[in-house]
């Protein structure tokens, strides 16, 4: 029996004196379900965290609950039988933590990162990288390349029952769906297919309505699966859908803390118990009873009788702003009368609950709107979101071509905006690379990475002064090759080859063997020119250049090396 679950978002609204305890709470909850059912094992499908670099009190949390639930006595059941070393080749202790010896796991926990927690900065670590190495999580689909990423999957058993578990962590939603159109995407099969319950963990937008390549068709996936759970969206479809063209079922667990006021998330959390038995598997829904009460209301004016008719007899009447005032309060107290009917009657469910009430104002009249702020200093003691209770619209045909309030500002990423002003003519880059640049500020803003920019402008400047030594040394005049991908240039110029030679022979003997800088000036090479030989340069040439080859690979400039000194993954 397994225990599933997704995007429990630990640490969201940590700061709001109201909302802060809720994701631990409810992610509680999910422990205390495990525990009593004596689930073989826990597996999270990605955004365990909210932030990308939790904080202490979040982390420290997480590790306490974990600690608490799944550490024991109890033996785990379930024989790993593949390549651990493969499995979790990203940890630098890679074996799955319940055949640690020095562990005692009674209810191991495997999770992939999700859009939000997901690796980034110095060493290309994310939280889950510490909870790996603690050994409270077996933390795995962590790809450490982008070119191509082959699945090798985790292979369990327990009595007849065969498991093949693959998982990919979250990788920018254009990247993958390009990847896979390409081919670069691989799962492994194991050869006797039949025998495995096969089972792909993956974080990434489903929903096909956010642009022709920012989601990963079902259609993708490969025909031999038997199941998906598909994190990253937040509305709880537990129930396995079937695929009719693959033949696969997919289960969307959702999210089990509510991060946005959407209908989608007004749905009933669960968690859910995943039971298999040969090639067969059964589902338990349990819903969970400590996630904050939430109700949603749409109301259109245009359809009110009353707010019509005032329109109608004198549409500047000051009474209509404070007639859909009053309509507003109204609705909200039924809805918070629904939200309280709706309680668990579980002790650690909050009591104030969240509520949304959108209001479309569209239509041939201007209305003034009240302020949505004061407005829910009515509500300060009865619901929990109070700022943002009521949220009025008005209909995309409506607002074209009217001048932007900041909603629609507020639409463009920030990487967005970069990109835009990098196409200008005027503001090309000539030294260093625009989309490395924009993928630095998305590091900044999103994974909140201080020194995204600096460690991106830093690597590409590096590039480009070694790339202008090696100009010099072969003759050039420019650097207008492309930064990120530089390419040495092999000299036809016998002389110009022995003067580099005899520069790297002199600095050689003049420095010890630990120096890592050779600096050349163009002197030394006039010089150099000037007192060479050919009968010298021809006893040292091989012997230098192969000095000169060792030393530069020593220095990191050799190209492959130069690719490796910085990777950024979305």
């Amino acid at each position: 029996m397994k225990n599933r679950a997704t995007d429990c978002h630990l640490g969201y609204k940590e700061k709001d004196p109201e909302r802060g305890e809720d994701s631990l709470n409810t992610f509680e909850e999910i422990l205390q379900h495990a525990q009593r059912q004596e689930v073989d094992m826990i597996l999270l499908g990605g955004d365990l965290f909210h932030e990308n670099k939790p904080s202490r009190k979040i982390l420290h949390g997480c590790m306490a609950l974990i600690r608490k639930y799944c550490m024991g006595e109890r033996p785990v059941q379930i024989e790993f039988l593949s390549d651990q070393a493969v499995n979790f080749a990203a940890s630098p202790f890679p074996v799955v933590n319940y055949e640690d010896p020095n562990l005692n796991v009674q209810i191991p926990v495997f999770s992939i990162h999700g859009n939000h927690d997901d690796p980034a900065g110095l060493g290309n670590l994310c939280a889950l990288d510490i909870l790996s190495v603690s050994g409270l999580v077996n933390y795995f689909g962590k790809s450490e390349t982008l070119e191509s990423v082959e699945i090798s999957p985790l292979l369990m058993q327990k009595g007849r029952t065969k498991l093949a578990l693959y998982g990919l962590g979250s990788i920018r939603d254009e990247r993958l769906h390009r990847m896979f159109v390409e081919k670069k995407i691989k799962l492994k099969p194991e050869k006797d297919q039949d025998s495995w319950f096969n089972i792909f963990v993956i974080h990434q937008n489903r929903a096909g309505n956010r642009g022709e390549t920012n989601y990963i068709p079902e259609e993708f996936l490969p025909d031999f699966l038997n199941l998906v759970v598909w994190g990253h969206e937040h509305d709880c479809k537990i129930k396995p859908v079937k695929n009719i063209r693959k033949g696969f079922y997919i289960t969307q667990p959702g999210s089990s803390v509510r991060t946005s006021l959407t209908h989608g998330e007004a749905i009933k959390k669960h968690v859910t118990l995943l039971g298999v038995k040969g090639k067969k598997h059964i589902f338990r829904e349990i819903p969970l009873e400590t996630v904050r009460p939430f109700c949603i209301e749409d109301v259109v004016l245009s359809r009110d009788g009353k707010f019509m008719q005032m329109i109608r007899a004198n549409p500047n009447d000051p009474k209509i702003s404070e007639y859909v005032e009053g309509y507003c309060e109204e609705k909200v107290d039924s809805l918070i009368a629904q939200a309280d009917a709706e309680h668990s009657g579980n002790a650690k469910q909050p009591k104030l609950p969240l509520i949304r009430l959108r209001v479309d104002c569209s239509g041939e009249f201007d209305i003034d709107t009240f302020s949505p702020n004061h407005f829910g200093q009515k509500f300060v003691d009865r619901v929990a979101n109070p700022k943002d209770i009521v949220l009025f619209q008005r209909n995309k045909a409506q607002t074209k071509g009217k001048e932007s309030t900041g909603e629609i500002a507020n639409s463009f990423r920030p990487e967005d905006l970069v990109m835009k002003y990098l196409a200008e003519e005027k503001n090309k880059l000539s030294l260093l690379s625009g989309k490395d640049l924009v993928d630095a500020v998305q590091e900044f803003v999103d994974k909140e990475e201080k020194d995204a920019i600096r460690t991106v402008v830093n690597h590409q400047l590096e590039g480009a002064q070694q790339r202008e030594m090696r100009k010099r040394q072969a003759g050039g005049d420019s650097i207008d090759e492309p930064v990120h991908k530089p390419k040495r240039k092999k000299s036809s110029k016998e002389p110009e080859k022995r003067k580099v030679q005899k520069v790297f022979l002199k600095k050689e003997q003049s420095q010890t063997r630990g120096e890592t800088a050779i600096l050349i000036s163009d002197e030394e090479m006039d010089s150099a020119g000037d007192s060479d030989s050919e009968a010298g340069t021809a006893s040292t040439s091989s012997r230098v250049g192969e000095r000169e080859r060792c030393r530069v690979k020593a220095e990191g400039q050799e190209d492959g090396n130069q690719k490796d000194c910085i990777i950024i993954l979305d």
